[in-house]
């Protein structure tokens, strides 16, 4: 992976996904302005987003959802599943209200979402984040998630077998990531240290081949460890 501190000679080169091109010339002016960020190059929709992270390799691709030939989600679960591109990382930005599928995007692969209405220190930071190999998931986008998918039916758990694994503090602990609480609260919650919060996350994650704290969130509501109800309270 391209990825390096600001400090060294290799920055994090990223591709930018995106129907409308007046968000793609914005996204560009404002990461070129930064001295550890690339852009290597565009697409309009699903299909070329592919073709040219094949050509690229980036170390993040800043996906859009809603996009014509191939939406975001198939590309991202294309992305995810291609072994030769196990070093790309996927960073959702969605117009939350109106995208059905932030929920399956994770579950596709993705290494986090971002509103397209967050502010531009924002989106540095995730592109930042997720090319460092860590989860842009925050507790407050969590709930929201949360809250948008209320209302589905209980998916099918085809991993409710690996719950075995899973100590009896861990499935608590998963169980609170699920309702998007951070370790910080999550050790509050159990009355633990915030560094044994992050090994029983850690080690969860471990255990449930969950790549990232997103996984970690699909996990928790596939295996049934959190209703919309509990999360909600």
């Amino acid at each position: 992976m391209g990825f390096a501190s600001a400090g060294d000679a290799m920055s994090v080169r990223v591709v930018l996904a995106d129907d409308q091109a007046l968000i793609r010339v914005g996204l560009r002016a404002l990461i070129e302005a930064e001295p550890d960020i690339e852009v290597v190059g565009e697409a309009s929709d699903g299909d070329e987003a592919l073709r040219v992270v094949r050509e690229q390799r980036p170390d993040v691709v800043v996906m859009d959802i809603r996009m014509p030939v191939l939406d975001g989600l198939e590309a991202t679960r294309l992305i995810a599943a291609d072994p030769q591109l196990s070093s790309v990382r996927v960073l959702v930005l969605t117009t939350f209200e109106i995208d059905e599928y932030v929920f399956e995007a994770l579950r596709a692969g993705a290494g986090g979402f971002l509103l397209k209405d967050a502010e531009p220190t924002e989106l540095l930071r995730a592109i930042r984040v997720v090319a460092a190999g860590d989860s842009l998931l925050s507790p407050a986008v969590t709930r929201r998630v949360i809250e948008a998918f209320s209302a589905r039916p209980a998916p099918v758990a085809p991993r409710t077998k690996l719950l075995v694994d899973l100590t009896a503090r861990e499935r608590e602990v998963v169980a609170l990531a699920g309702c998007g609480l951070s370790n910080d609260e999550i050790a509050e919650r159990l009355v633990i240290s915030p560094a044994t919060a992050r090994t029983h996350v850690s080690r969860s994650m471990q255990k449930l081949g969950a790549r990232d704290r997103a996984q970690l969130v699909v996990f928790a509501y596939e295996s049934g460890l959190v209703s919309p109800g509990q999360a909600l309270a």
